[in-house]
C-alpha cells in the first residue's frame, strides 16, 4: 500500500522584497514568544501581518530543534481541512485509526517546534481547535497565529499590528527616512522607477500621500506601482479625488478598512476592462494558479454586448438590448487613469465606451465627449448621456491571448504575485485583492458560478490528463504540480459537492485523482471528499463504482479494514451489474490488498494469482496492473516462495521499464530484495532494496521509504552488520512515527521488525544496541537515506546499485552542473530547466547528460535522490 508526499515548502517563506523595519514589533513578538506558548497577531488586512509573523519566527527559529513550520490557510475555506493542513506542514502522513486531530497531536507530543499559522480569520473555529489540541497535549509546540480577529482561547496573548508610523506632514520631515511609511514607499517607488529616492523636494508629498494612505503597507505599496506613470503630485492629486468618493460609504466601517477598500477600488478603477474582468474570474482561485488555470477560468467561449450601468464600477454588467440607462453626471471624476490602456489592448489611446469613472462607463451616443489630456494621468469628464441612450460597449469576450495580457497588467500593477512553481511561473491575488474581486464577480447573476464551474471543469480535464500519464516517466513532475493545485482542487470539490447537479461531477474528480490521494500521501483527505461525493450522489453509475472502490482503499490506508472492505465489495457488486471490467479488477485489487496487510497471506496469495493470471482487462489503469504483481510477489515472499517472486517481480519490472515508470517500479524493486532476502543473496538484495530506495526518494514516496528502510534494516541484521541494522531501525521508527508506529497493525510487517531487532539485541548487547538506535532516530530523512545509500569506498549515491561508472566524463559537477541537478531534483524538465536558467534547450540536455555521466547513473530520478542525500 504507497503512499508518497511531494515535497511543498512549509518553512518560512522567501522575501521577495524588501522587509520595512517594525523594530518594536519584532521585540515584542520575540518577548511574547518566550513566555507564551499562543500569539496571535490581529489587525486589518493589508497591515503586514504574515510578513510580521515570518520575521518574528526567523528571528526565534534556533529556539526550536524540530524546526519552524508555515500553515498556509488563505487558500483553504473547509474548516475540515485544517488538522490535514497543519499535519502536512508538519510532515505528518498520518495513517492510523485515529481522528485527525488527535492523531496530529499525537505526532507532534514530543516535538520543540513553532508552527506558523497564517490567516486563520475565515476559519477561525477550527484554528482555535488545533491550537487548543496542540496546547493541552504537547509540550514543546508553539504557536504564532495571523488573524484579523482573536481566536479566543484564554492561552492566547495579542500583538497588534499598527499601520506604520507616519510623520506629520506639515511638520519637521528632516528625519525622513525615520519613518517606515515612508520607507516603504521609496523602496517600492524605487523598483518601477529606477533613482527614485526621499528629497527635499518630494517627502512633504510622499508623507501627505503616506497619511492619506493610514500607513497601510498594502495600500502604500499599490499606490507606489502608478508611480510609472505620474510623479508623488499627481499620484496624490488623484488619490484625493477618488478618497472623495470612494470613503463616502457605510459609516459604521472602520477608517482603515475604508482606507484599503479606497486604495484597492482606485487601483481596480486603473486597471483596464479586460484586466478588471480578469481580475473579478480570478478571484475565484484558491492559492496559487497558472497562465493555462487563468486561460481557463478567465476566457469566454463566445463574445456577449453589455453595457455599464452608472455606480457599477470595474466590471461589466449584461443587460438586454431594450434596457436604459439614466443619464450620467456631467462632471463626474476620475476614471481613466493614469496608464489606462483600451479595453482591446492596443494602447491607441482612450476612447470614449471604454473608460469606467465615478459616476459610470462614457456612452459612445450623442453628446459623448472626452476632454483632451494635457498630461499624462488627465482625467477625462464625459458629457451627459441622454436618458433612454443604451450605452454599448465592445463585447466582453475574452480570447486566451487577452487573458494573457490581461495577467501581464495585472502584475505589472502588483495585483497578482508572480511566483515560481514547479510547472514554472504561478500567481496568486493576495487575500484582501481576491475578496474585492470577489465582490466584483458577484454583482452579475450567474457570474461567479459561471467562473466557478469553469474552474472545475478545468481542473477535471486536468486530473485526467494526469492520471492518463501518471503510469509513466513525469510521476515526480505530475505529484509536485498536483500539489502546487492543491487548494484549486479543493475549491472545484467543494463547488461540486455544494452547487445543486454538480454532484455526479464531483465525485468523478474525487475518483479520478485516486492515484493522488494514494501514491501521494493524501488519504485522509481523499476519504473526506469521497464520503462527502458518495453520499451526494447515491445513483448506481460508473463514478459511484469506482469512487467505492477508491474510498475502500483509502479506508484500508487509514487501518479501517471492515469499512475498506465493504466499499471495495459494494464496488466490484455495482461494477459487475453495469458490465464494467475495469472498474471491477480495480475493485478486487483493493479487496486483494486487504487481505495481504490484514494478514491473510494464504487468502491473499490465491487472490493475486487469479487476477494476474487473468492479464490486464481493457480500461485497466496499468498501475493497478503492475500493483497486483507487487502484491503477488510481496505474499509469494513472506511465505517463502522466493524463485517464484523474482519471477513476478521481472515481469513487473519489464512492464514499468517499458513505460519509464518509477513509483511501481521502486515497489516492485522491494519486493526483489525481499525474495533475494528470503533466498539469502545478501549483496542482490542490498542492492535491490538500495535502487528501491533512491527511487522512492525521488518521488517522496514516505511509506514507501518506511517499509524499505525495514527491509533494508533486516538485510544487514541478517549479513551480520548490527550496528548498521540498529541505526537503521531507529531510523526507520522515526519516519514511521510519522505515520502509523502500528504499521498498520500488521503482523507481518512487526514481525519482520522485531527479528532484526533480536538479531541486532543479540549481536550488540541491549546498551550498544539502543545508542545505535537512538543516533539513527535523531538523523533527518536525507542524513538517514545518505547512510542507507552508502556503499563501501563511496559517498552515497555516488554510482548507480546496478550499472557501472560511465568512463566518457569523470570529475566533480562544475557550479552549473550542480545547479541544473538541483533543479532535475525539484522536478523540472529539460526545457523548464532552460527557461529557469535562460539558456537553449540543448545545452539543458548536455548538462543533464554530462550529470548523468559523471555520476554513473541512467536516469533522473538517481540525480534527484543523489541531491536530497547531499543537502
Amino acid at each position: 500500500m504507497g503512499g508518497s508526499a511531494p515535497r511543498r515548502d512549509h518553512h518560512l517563506p522567501a522575501e521577495t522584497t524588501s522587509f520595512v523595519d517594525r523594530r518594536g514589533e519584532l521585540t515584542q513578538g520575540r518577548e511574547l514568544l518566550a513566555r507564551a506558548r499562543l500569539v496571535t497577531l490581529t489587525g486589518p488586512g493589508g497591515v503586514g501581518k504574515t510578513r510580521l509573523a515570518a520575521r518574528i519566527a526567523a528571528r526565534v527559529q534556533r529556539a526550536f530543534p524540530d524546526g519552524v513550520r508555515f500553515v498556509h490557510l488563505s487558500g483553504l475555506h473547509d474548516p475540515a481541512l485544517v488538522p490535514l493542513a497543519a499535519a502536512d506542514a508538519l510532515g505528518l502522513h498520518d495513517r492510523s485509526a485515529q481522528p485527525p486531530l488527535a492523531a496530529l497531536v499525537e505526532q507532534a507530543r514530543d516535538r520543540r517546534l513553532l508552527l506558523v499559522v497564517d490567516n486563520c480569520e475565515h476559519v477561525a473555529g477550527a484554528c482555535a481547535r488545533l491550537a487548543a489540541a496542540l496546547l493541552h497535549g504537547t509540550e514543546g509546540v508553539r504557536i504564532l497565529a495571523t488573524s484579523r480577529h482573536r481566536l479566543g482561547l484564554t492561552e492566547e496573548h495579542l500583538l497588534e499590528v499598527r499601520p506604520l508610523p507616519v510623520p506629520d506632514p506639515d511638520g519637521d520631515l528632516s528625519a525622513a527616512q525615520a519613518y517606515p511609511a515612508l520607507t516603504l514607499f521609496a523602496d517600492r517607488a524605487a523598483a518601477v522607477v529606477p533613482g527614485f529616492r526621499l528629497t527635499p523636494a518630494n517627502r512633504a508629498s510622499v508623507a501627505r500621500l503616506c497619511h492619506r494612505l493610514d500607513g497601510l503597507p498594502l495600500a502604500i505599496e499599490l499606490a507606489a506601482v502608478r508611480m510609472r506613470v505620474l510623479d508623488v503630485d499627481q499620484l496624490l492629486d488623484r488619490l484625493d479625488d477618488r478618497y472623495r468618493f470612494l470613503t463616502t460609504g457605510s459609516p459604521a466601517a472602520l477608517p482603515r478598512h475604508q482606507t484599503l477598500r479606497a486604495a484597492v477600488a482606485w487601483s481596480h478603477d486603473l486597471c483596464t476592462r479586460p484586466e478588471q474582468t480578469v481580475w473579478a474570474r480570478l478571484s475565484v482561485l484558491a492559492g496559487s494558479f497558472d497562465l493555462e488555470t487563468a486561460e481557463a477560468v478567465c476566457a469566454d467561449a463566445t463574445p456577449e454586448t453589455v453595457a455599464r450601468p452608472p455606480g457599477e464600477r470595474g466590471h461589466p454588467v449584461a443587460l438586454p438590448h431594450s434596457a436604459t440607462l439614466p443619464a450620467l453626471p456631467a462632471q463626474s471624476s476620475a476614471g481613466c487613469g493614469a496608464g489606462a490602456r483600451p479595453a482591446d489592448g492596443t494602447g491607441a489611446g482612450v476612447r470614449t465606451g471604454e473608460c469606467s469613472g465615478a459616476g459610470g462607463w462614457f456612452g459612445d451616443g450623442p453628446g459623448a465627449r472626452a476632454q483632451p489630456a494635457d498630461r499624462p494621468g488627465t482625467r477625462l469628464r464625459p458629457a451627459a448621456v441622454p436618458t433612454g441612450t443604451l450605452a454599448l460597449l465592445p463585447p466582453p469576450g475574452l480570447r486566451r491571448d487577452d487573458v494573457l495580457e490581461a495577467v501581464a497588467g495585472l502584475v505589472d500593477k502588483s495585483v497578482l504575485c508572480r511566483e515560481t512553481g514547479p510547472g514554472g511561473v504561478r500567481y496568486r491575488l493576495l487575500d484582501t485583492l481576491r475578496q474585492y474581486g470577489l465582490e466584483q464577480l458577484r454583482r452579475d447573476t450567474g457570474q461567479e458560478e459561471a467562473a466557478r464551474r469553469r474552474q472545475r471543469d478545468w481542473m477535471a480535464r486536468r486530473a485526467e490528463q494526469y492520471e492518463r500519464g501518471w503510469f509513466g516517466p513525469g510521476q515526480p513532475e505530475t505529484a509536485a504540480l498536483l500539489r502546487a493545485d492543491q487548494d484549486n482542487l479543493r475549491a472545484a470539490l467543494d463547488f461540486s459537492l455544494t452547487a445543486p447537479g454538480e454532484a455526479l461531477a464531483g465525485l468523478r474528480l474525487a475518483g479520478t485523482l485516486w492515484f493522488h490521494w494514494h501514491a501521494c500521501g493524501a488519504s485522509r483527505e481523499g476519504l473526506y471528499w469521497l464520503d462527502r461525493a458518495l453520499a451526494a450522489a447515491p445513483g448506481p453509475t460508473r463514478e459511484r463504482a469506482r469512487g467505492l472502490w477508491v474510498a475502500g482503499l483509502l479506508a484500508a490506508a487509514t487501518r479501517d479494514f471492515p469499512r475498506g472492505r465493504g466499499h471495495a465489495a459494494d464496488a466490484l457488486a455495482l461494477a459487475h451489474a453495469l458490465g464494467d471490467t475495469a472498474e471491477a479488477a480495480h475493485a478486487e485489487y483493493v479487496i486483494g490488498v486487504i487481505r495481504l496487510f490484514g494478514d491473510d497471506l494464504p487468502g491473499a496469495l490465491r487472490h493475486f494469482e487469479s487476477t494476474v493470471a487473468r492479464g490486464p482487462v481493457p480500461g485497466q489503469h496499468l498501475s493497478l496492473v503492475g500493483l497486483d504483481q507487487v502484491e503477488l510477489a510481496c505474499a509469494l515472499g513472506f511465505l517463502g516462495e522466493a524463485e517464484r517472486a523474482v519471477e513476478v517481480c521481472e515481469q513487473a519490472l519489464r512492464l514499468c521499464e517499458r513505460h519509464g515508470e518509477q513509483w511501481v517500479r521502486s515497489y516492485v524493486l522491494r519486493m526483489l530484495a525481499l525474495a533475494h532476502t528470503v533466498r539469502g543473496d545478501w549483496p542482490r538484495a542490498q542492492r535491490h532494496a538500495r535502487e528501491a530506495l533512491r527511487l522512492k526518494l525521488a518521488v517522496h514516496d514516505v511509506i514507501g521509504i518506511a517499509l524499505t528502510l525495514d527491509l533494508l534494516a533486516s538485510i544487514e541484521a541478517r549479513r551480520g552488520a548490527p550496528e548498521d541494522a540498529a541505526l537503521l531501525l531507529g531510523g526507520a521508527d522515526r519516519v514511521w512515527a510519522d505515520i502509523d508506529t502500528g504499521r498498520w497493525g500488521s503482523h507481518t510487517l512487526n514481525s519482520v521488525r522485531r527479528d532484526s531487532e533480536e538479531r541486532a539485541v543479540r549481536a550488540l548487547g541491549p546498551e550498544a544496541f539502543e545508542r545505535a538506535r537512538r543516533r539513527g532516530g535523531a538523523l533527518g530523512l536525507r542524513e538517514l537515506a545518505g547512510h542507507a545509500l552508502q556503499e563501501p569506498g563511496r559517498p552515497p549515491g555516488a554510482e548507480a546499485a546496478d550499472q557501472p561508472p560511465r568512463e566518457d566524463t569523470t570529475g566533480p559537477l562544475t557550479r552549473r552542473e550542480t545547479e541544473v541537478a538541483r533543479l532535475v531534483a525539484e522536478g523540472l524538465a529539460n526545457q523548464q530547466i532552460a527557461d529557469r536558467l535562460v539558456i537553449a534547450r540543448r545545452t539543458a540536455e548536455g548538462h543533464v547528460e554530462r550529470i548523468l555521466g559523471k555520476l554513473g547513473f541512467s536516469n533522473r530520478s538517481q540525480i534527484a535522490s543523489w541531491m536530497t542525500a547531499q543537502r
